[in-house]
């Protein structure tokens, strides 16, 4: 029967979802990011998990390890913006004094609710963003998230409530860095991503707003070999399933996907040439996307009204074929 237990890494509690296939490890106490999925099937860990020695590392850039939350994802130039009559100012943390990541660190989730069923079990926790002052001083639109974590056998989801408790529309972006680990061995390894084109990016590697053919990528959306591939690249995706097919040799698939309503974008990074590891993201907003002089529909910038929410959900499947 699907079950949830406590565990500890580095001193903090975590919550360990378990069905005959997998082993997922939720840390909601420095972040609410899954950190672990063990695969019982495999005898594999499917993500990039920070080893003990890894806190300060993670306390710094937790983005770095599992599969960690971006709110909002990718870079804000000089990490300033105006929507709805608000001024925004998030922290200049990279290159060039932009913004990078998004505000969601390391802070503290509650665990609002666990369930342990038949065929499932989930963990639901919550946070209020308006306690965080850190938060608050960047993004003044207090807002109430609630993840649900579910694992059904091989499939987990992810199920991201965003409620406005503010006066003003509430611009969100949502991404999230996926690190699934390809073990040294890229030539063992495919990717399928149906994408339309690349976006342009300036010296800064932040999108112009035009988009390019796909190039030297023309065959991703029928699945490329990953030896030799070397990825730092934004796609769009267009008319096309939001579903990346990461397939070994001996026939284990992982298929990613995300609900087509709402997230328009995937970001793939390898980390230099791949080897070790490959960052399959999926992202609502593109980018900078309150300050480029595009459309809401191909930005993917989500306008939550007041006291309005959003459900964004991404599935990861891990098939044996």
């Amino acid at each position: 029967m699907p079950q949830v237990t406590k565990g500890q890494w580095n001193g903090h509690d975590t919550y360990i979802l378990h069905s005959e296939q997998l082993e997922v490890t939720l840390l909601p106490g420095l972040g609410n990011n899954v950190i672990r999925i063990w695969d019982r099937t495999k005898q594999r860990e499917v993500l990039r998990v920070p080893d003990a020695a890894d806190l300060d590392f993670y306390m710094q850039k937790p983005y770095h390890f599992g599969i960690p939350m971006l709110i909002p994802p990718g870079r804000i130039r000089r990490g300033a913006f105006e929507y709805d009559g608000v001024q925004y100012q998030f922290d200049q943390n990279t290159a060039n004094n932009n913004h990078i990541h998004g505000l969601h660190r390391t802070q503290s989730w509650k665990v609002a609710d666990i369930q342990e069923l038949d065929e499932y079990c989930t963990v639901t926790a919550t946070f209020l963003t308006d306690s965080d002052p850190n938060w608050a001083r960047q993004y003044p639109i207090p807002l109430k998230l609630e993840m649900t974590l579910e694992l059904r056998g091989s499939t987990l989801s992810q199920s991201l409530q965003v409620h406005n408790l503010g006066e003003h529309a509430a611009p969100f972006g949502f991404g999230l860095h996926t690190w699934f680990m390809i073990d040294g061995e890229p030539e063992k390894w495919k990717l399928e991503l149906p994408v339309s084109a690349i976006y342009e990016l300036d010296a800064e590697l932040l999108p112009t707003g035009n988009v390019l053919p796909l190039g030297e990528h023309a065959l991703l959306p029928q699945g490329i070999k990953l030896k030799g591939t070397n990825f730092d690249t934004a796609f769009q995706i267009g008319a096309n399933p939001v579903r990346a097919v990461l397939t070994r040799d001996d026939g284990l698939k992982l298929v990613y996907s995300a609900g087509e309503r709402y997230f328009k974008h995937w970001v793939v990074y390898t980390k230099g040439e791949a080897d070790q590891f490959i960052c399959i993201e999926p992202y609502t907003w593109l980018p900078d996307a309150p300050n480029l002089q595009l459309d809401r529909s191909v930005t993917g910038l989500i306008d939550i009204q007041p006291h309005d929410k959003v459900d964004l959900q991404v599935n990861l499947d891990i098939r044996y074929e």
